[in-house]
Parts: structure tokens; sequence; C-alpha cells
């Protein structure tokens, strides 16, 4: 399965559990696929993922709402980046 997921080219879809971002506008971004939060404030947001974190930067953020599967953090957002490696 592994080797099949590294030379498939299913556009769009997420594979293997690997971490799907749907920015809508500046205010709402969806996270599906996450392992939990690493930092929380209404600045700065980090989302732990399979191979990293990722890291959301505005103002006003908050954590609307949380399953094991998705997440929606809104607000202003400026920023979002990916840290590769152990979030510390």
């Amino acid at each position: 399965m592994q080797r099949f997921t590294e030379h498939a080219t299913l556009a769009g879809e997420p594979i293997l559990k690997q971490p799907l971002l749907e920015l809508c506008g500046e205010n709402r971004l969806l996270i599906e696929h996450h392992m939990g939060i690493g930092e929380y404030s209404s600045e700065t947001i980090h989302v732990n993922v399979k191979f990293g974190c990722i890291c959301v930067k505005g103002t006003d953020l908050e954590l609307c709402c949380m399953t094991a599967e998705q997440l929606v953090i809104t607000g202003n957002i400026e920023m979002v980046t990916l840290r590769k490696g152990r979030s510390q």
C-alpha cells in the first residue's frame, strides 16, 4: 500500500491520514487528521500532525470546534506554516 500511495496521483485526496487543510477566506481554517493541540492562544495555535506541526498566527484566534478527526480555527488568520519534525 505504501508503494502504491507514493506513486498515485489522486489530486485533492489525502493519502494515509496525511493532514488536509482547507482555508476559507482569511477567517476560517479546517484541519483534518490532526494529532492534538500543542500551543493555544488568541494569537498562535500549533496543531500537531503526523510529521510535525501546523502553526497558525493571527489575531482573535479561537478553536471553534474539535473532534478526533478534524478541528476548525476561526479569527483573523494572517499566516499558516508547516514545521516538520517534532514540535517543541
